[in-house]
């Protein structure tokens, strides 16, 4: 794939001190444009800055968007990417879900190259900071009206990071017993902005009861754990590791699968399966609810010390980090950084 670059005349100045998270941005952005008839065209790199579209824009009165989330790490003078393929590949199952035509897999991977390694002095040094790559498609039609789109955009942009919500500070997480994110047949384990919008109230609610994150419940029994706002979920039960099987309703998460396998590398027992609110409430009066962490892109691991649920709060182990969760969040970063050995083949060098 050609890529037209135009760089920059005005480089903006990095942020210094705290990066926070998603509110700064680098000094390039990428573009491609879709036309029916024509397939994928024009990719360019060009200055970051705002974009005009027309107000009837068929992304701003349908949602029919779809987004991904990775990081490039710097670390002795090296670029890395993480699984940047697996965000391809998923990245085609979003669109696929919402009629966004599919895109190239070996291209979206170039493109991510390209532009990460134009802006490779944006990626920040420290340990729990990283340039987060947010690559997105929007069906860009002036129309309003529903239909199918017949012309969209691919843009990618990169922020530099810190640490999702501070580097493995135990959050409380409410658990949803009102609203439904998704069910069976619908959009959840697609990246689609909709999921994201249907979680705000329960997110409000969370946060007013001194809560991160809330989790949810199906949405049709309402009593199996599913997922958290921007993490999927795992347990450490007597000893053994268990987050839910996925399912439509459940994003397949790449740092989910990566976790996984580096459990079953330690030894651990790993079960994918159906979890019950009230196993978690059992197993917490037992005192065999051992740990609680959420994965994710953003957060990599993020230790959960109380669950919230029916105005009580359900205290998790110790209630502070655990030694799985440390293990787990030392070995991914150290591997992502370049700092440990690979045997899995999950970097990839820029």
């Amino acid at each position: 794939m050609k890529i037209n670059i135009t760089k920059t005349q005005s480089p903006k100045e990095k942020p210094q001190g705290s990066l926070g998270f998603g509110r700064s941005f680098t000094d390039h952005m990428f573009i491609m444009n879709y036309t029916e008839g024509q397939g994928w065209h024009d990719a360019r790199i060009v200055p970051y800055g705002n974009m005009e579209f027309s107000p009837a824009s068929s992304v701003l009165h349908y949602g029919q968007e779809t987004f991904e989330g990775m990081k490039a790490y710097r670390s002795n003078g090296k670029y890395y990417l993480f699984r940047p393929e697996e965000n391809a590949k998923r990245s085609n199952y979003s669109n696929a879900r919402t009629c966004i035509p599919e895109f190239p897999e070996e291209d979206y991977v170039q493109a991510v190259k390209t532009l990460v390694k134009l802006d490779a002095d944006w990626i920040p040094e420290g340990k729990d900071s990283s340039l987060y790559i947010r690559p997105f498609f929007i069906a860009n039609d002036p129309f309003v009206g529903v239909a199918i789109s017949k012309t969209y955009l691919f843009i990618i942009i990169l922020c530099p990071a810190g640490a999702y919500f501070g580097s493995l500070n135990p959050v409380g997480i409410r658990v949803e017993d009102e609203y439904v994110r998704a069910v069976r047949g619908g959009t959840g384990r697609a990246k689609t902005g909709g999921n994201y919008a249907a979680s705000m109230a329960a997110l409000a609610r969370a946060q007013e009861e001194g809560c991160a994150q809330a989790m949810w419940l199906d949405g049709i029994e309402r009593k199996y754990i599913e997922e958290v706002g921007t993490m999927n979920i795992f347990f450490k039960i007597d000893g053994k590791i268990v987050t839910p099987a996925l399912n439509e309703s459940i994003l397949s998460g790449i740092t989910r699968d990566s976790i996984i396998t580096l459990c079953k590398d330690f030894g651990l027992t790993v079960e994918e399966r159906p979890i019950t609110i009230d196993e978690l409430v059992d197993a917490a009066g037992r005192g065999t609810l051992q740990e609680a962490f959420g994965t994710g892109t953003a957060v990599v691991i993020s230790p959960v010390n109380k669950l919230r649920y029916k105005n009580k709060d359900i205290i998790i182990g110790t209630g502070e980090t655990g030694e799985t969760s440390r293990k787990l969040y030392e070995t991914l970063t150290a591997i992502q950084r370049g700092e440990a050995e690979d045997k899995f083949g999950w970097c990839v060098e820029i």
